[in-house]
């Protein structure tokens, strides 16, 4: 009953509460999700400001259409218009060696072996060769790297 009551009463300044929240929730769980739930919060408390007999279930049907409108056409932007940055590959820690050579520490039998690269091993596939052969990535396949051997040295 009390929460009905609460519904009944809700003002524009719960929504931009409730807005500020969400958003600083982003903060702590990003993942743009928060942050249109929040955007969506507040265009509903500046409708209700402007309109302030709106009946709750009207509010929250309006908080609910542009909650998910919003996610919508922000996936669909980001996937157009991806986010520029200066570690594209951050996340994808293989990808930054592809191209690079190193040095076989264990010879690859049966299309397998692996490389040391700085401070980790890294498991490959590839032709069969021996240790200390120079090899390239050419690929990564989840943790496994691609390779083959390295051109010769001018």
């Amino acid at each position: 009953m009390e929460i009905l009551l609460y519904l009944q009463s809700l003002a524009y300044w719960d929504w931009w509460i409730a807005g500020l929240v969400l958003v600083i929730l982003e903060i702590f769980a990003p993942g743009a999700v928060f942050l249109w739930l929040g955007v969506a919060a507040g265009v509903v408390g500046v409708v209700v400001f402007f309109v302030p007999e709106m009946d709750w279930k009207w509010q929250l049907v309006l908080f609910s259409a542009l909650s998910v409108t919003s996610i919508v056409v922000s996936r669909r932007y980001l996937k157009r218009r991806p986010l520029a940055t200066d570690h594209p590959d951050l996340n994808r820690r293989g990808q930054q060696y592809v191209g690079r050579e190193f040095t076989l520490d264990e010879a690859i039998s049966g299309g397998r072996g692996r490389v040391r690269v700085a401070d980790s091993s890294w498991r490959v596939e590839g032709p069969d060769l021996p240790a200390g052969s120079r090899i390239r990535v050419a690929g990564v396949d989840g943790a496994i790297l691609k390779i083959e051997p390295a051109p010769p040295a001018d």
